[in-house]
């Protein structure tokens, strides 16, 4: 049994250069060394990209200790004209989206594969196996430490069903759906899935128009685009107020059933 992988890890695979000088046209050779570059530089670059941008989903470096304050004074001058509960919450992300590392992991170890299998530098299966190892250690781990990496590994559709499905949560949680009209309003921000929900209590959703939320929807998601965030929450809270204010004004009793704060959590 050691003779034998000791004589399959002493095996010596053929690379495409020797493939093209084996057949006398060198003139050719060129391109496998091309490919092989190419194949190295592509996860290279997306690395390189999503370290770039990492700083786009950390809601400590978006949204500051004062400009959290301007969301709270905003929350608290709309519930001032509204019977209505407001809760913002900021999260940097829905859910964790094991699989993605593991995607990237494999999409880094077949790029190291052929880049190696490509270049006339690989000498056996040994060499192979480490480079392939390596590869795919390595895209693991930076998807684990990029956010904008791993969000390439993840479809649309999840993005959306985690983003919705954290938002109840965080309705629940935060006792939205306790007060005593019914008129509990969650204003949920996930920058991982760049996703923006809105979420009325039974109150709330019997009186206000099908896509009564729409405007604040579109409007912060802009904002969020434009590097806008701070303004973009500012904003709709307000709005959200407004609209709160035409449907279910302020009246003489009222009492703050929900605490006035902004939730702001990286996980």
């Amino acid at each position: 049994m050691l003779e034998f992988w000791t004589s399959f890890l002493s095996l010596r695979l053929p690379t495409i250069q020797e493939g093209w000088q084996s057949q006398y046209q060198p003139g050719l050779a060129w391109w496998p060394s091309l490919l092989a570059g190419l194949l190295l530089l592509g996860p290279v670059l997306l690395v390189l990209r999503a370290w770039w941008l990492r700083d786009e989903y950390d809601v400590e470096a978006l949204l500051k200790e004062e400009q959290q304050q301007d969301v709270h004074r905003a929350l608290t001058a709309a519930e001032k004209r509204t019977v209505g509960e407001i809760v913002p919450v900021l999260l940097g992300r829905s859910d964790r989206f094991p699989a993605a590392d593991l995607w990237a992991g494999i999409l880094f170890a077949l790029c190291g594969y052929f880049a190696a299998w490509a270049s006339p530098l690989a000498q056996g299966a040994l060499s192979f196996l480490l480079i392939t190892l390596i590869a795919g250690i390595f895209g693991w781990f930076c998807s684990r430490k990029l956010p904008a990496l791993r969000r390439l590994f993840v479809a649309p559709w999840r993005l959306q069903e985690m983003a919705e499905e954290q938002a109840f949560q965080e309705f629940y949680r935060h006792d939205l759906h306790r007060t005593e009209a019914a008129t509990g309003v969650l204003l949920f921000v996930s920058l991982f899935e760049r996703r923006v929900v809105v979420l009325g209590d039974e109150g709330i959703d019997e009186v206000m128009e099908e896509g009564a939320w729409d405007q604040v929807h579109q409007s912060l998601l802009q904002a969020i685009r434009e590097d806008r965030l701070p303004e973009g929450l500012v904003a709709a809270v307000e709005q959200i107020g407004e609209t709160l204010a035409e449907s279910f004004p302020w009246k003489e009793g009222d009492r703050n059933e929900v605490p006035d704060r902004l939730i702001v959590r990286n996980h």
